[in-house]
């Protein structure tokens, strides 16, 4: 069944980028409340970067899966206090908000990995409940990863309101595209923006995602989720 949800979303993917005209955007499989063993499924099907939102969490099913040669990523927000282990446990990190988490995450990154891939998380609608940074504040946070040896600025991640009306979610997709091309331009490493997921991917791919972060339609259902 895993299987088959991820060559449907695959395809799926293929679809939109084609119909929208843009290139095929990486596939993140959220595996946040997955066991080792439905991640590991999902792997032998052919899916190698997963993303998990909370350190602990991930850290005993990355021990678990150690040896499969699996790329992983925290799209959870980081407390400071948990940065040490971030920076040793994950491969990307898409959820730099603020300068202090930028140090932290260079101090602790271990000289014997590679650089972390570091995406800056853009509140792109001003949620007090969200986690983010501002947009005005975005140049300032990507320069200060851009100078960290131990980092690599790879571009931008956002969660925008999930309004009902999914055309209501377009201007903030539209927002993150500028602020991405204006990194672009000014840091050769930035390749990646990262937004949509299982319920609105075809609306972030065609506003120039190039990542997009997908649970539900490859895993089912949450427990206790409809």
């Amino acid at each position: 069944m895993l299987a088959q949800r991820l060559n449907a979303t695959l395809q799926s993917l293929e679809n939109v980028a084609i119909a929208s005209h843009r290139p095929l955007p990486r596939l993140l499989a959220v595996s946040k409340t997955q066991t080792a063993t439905a991640v590991a499924t999902l792997a032998a099907a052919g899916q190698r970067a997963f993303g998990e939102n909370y350190v602990q969490e991930a850290q005993a099913k990355i021990r678990a899966l150690a040896d499969a040669g699996l790329e992983w990523h925290l799209i959870g927000h980081l407390q400071s206090n948990k940065a040490e282990v971030a920076a040793d446990l994950f491969d990307w990190v898409q959820t730099v908000d603020r300068l202090k988490l930028v140090a932290a995450l260079a101090r602790f990154r271990p000289p014997h990995r590679p650089p972390l891939n570091v995406l800056v998380q853009v509140n792109i609608d001003d949620e007090a409940s969200k986690h983010g940074c501002a947009p005005e504040q975005v140049l300032e946070l990507a320069a200060a990863i851009a100078q960290e040896p131990r980092l690599v600025l790879r571009g931008l991640m956002a969660i925008p309101t999930p309004h009902p009306d999914l055309e209501s979610r377009r201007p903030a997709y539209r927002d993150m595209a500028v602020l991405f091309d204006t990194l672009v331009a000014r840091h050769s490493s930035v390749d990646t923006l990262s937004m949509g997921m299982s319920d609105d991917f075809p609306l972030a791919i065609a506003e120039g995602a190039t990542m997009v972060r997908i649970g539900t339609a490859l895993f089912g259902p949450r427990a206790g989720k409809p």
